[in-house]
């Protein structure tokens, strides 16, 4: 029975977006139509199935994930599509949601593959944007997908926005440290028999801050999560 592929859905950036940043003042954004919500939804869930379905068979040939890289394209245009869907309630929750889910299953598969020191480079450019859409969502601004920047938008009269819940950050918190911890230990599987040991392996790349230093923005931008400032959306304008 033939497969229905569900069209990517059009998202729209803020006008100050493409004005590198000298915008005189942050422009309005709205929220998602429910029709348009529905359709990221499931044109989303049909990309998470279909990396997950190409991700279990990639010792297989016949799969469109063989290769690291190739998962790291894959899953970066969803991180696109879900950081775009607009900081404004009744989105925004959609959007902090889909990314943590993202995140968790990012995290998990990328030590699914061997590690070389070629595709490094690309990962941590992965996990930079991925750090940069949660600190976008952190501030509850707009998503530039041309730079990997968030950008301060305002709501418009009568709307607002949803900062991260406790139990959110929570979350992410942990999915991050853990994420962390895993990525250091694949990357133990390296050949390192030029240089003796990981460390001096990252150095010679110059890679070794970088993966010292993942998710420094979002980590820091949390703070305690016990601070009173943690619910304080700072990229929004209007925020309720």
């Amino acid at each position: 029975m033939p497969t229905t592929v569900a069209q990517e859905p059009e998202l729209k950036l803020p006008a100050s977006a493409t004005q590198d940043g000298l915008a005189a003042e942050p422009r309005v954004t709205h929220p998602l139509t429910a029709v348009q919500e529905r359709k990221v939804a499931d044109y989303l869930d049909g990309q998470f199935l279909e990396v997950t379905r190409n991700y279990k068979k990639r010792s297989d040939p016949s799969s469109t994930l063989v290769t690291l890289q190739a998962y790291l394209e894959a899953t970066h245009h969803i991180l696109s599509v879900i950081s775009q869907i607009p900081p404004v309630d009744p989105s925004a929750p959609l959007r902090t949601m889909l990314l943590l889910r993202l995140t968790g299953e990012v995290l998990q598969s990328v030590p699914g593959y061997n590690p070389d020191t070629e595709t490094l480079p690309l990962l941590l450019a992965w996990l930079e944007d991925l750090d940069q859409a949660w600190l976008a969502v952190i501030r509850t601004q707009a998503w530039d997908p041309d730079k990997c920047v968030g950008i301060d938008v305002e709501l418009a009269p009568g709307a607002c926005t949803t900062p991260m819940s406790q139990t959110e950050r929570t979350r992410l918190r942990s999915l991050l440290i853990a994420g962390t911890d895993g990525i250091e230990e694949w990357l133990e599987g390296l050949d390192t028999r030029r240089e003796g040991s990981v460390e001096e392996t990252l150095q010679r790349l110059g890679l070794e801050q970088s993966f010292n230093e993942l998710f420094a923005g979002t980590l820091a931008e949390m703070g305690s999560l016990g601070g009173s400032e943690v619910n304080d959306p700072k990229g929004m304008i209007g925020t309720c």
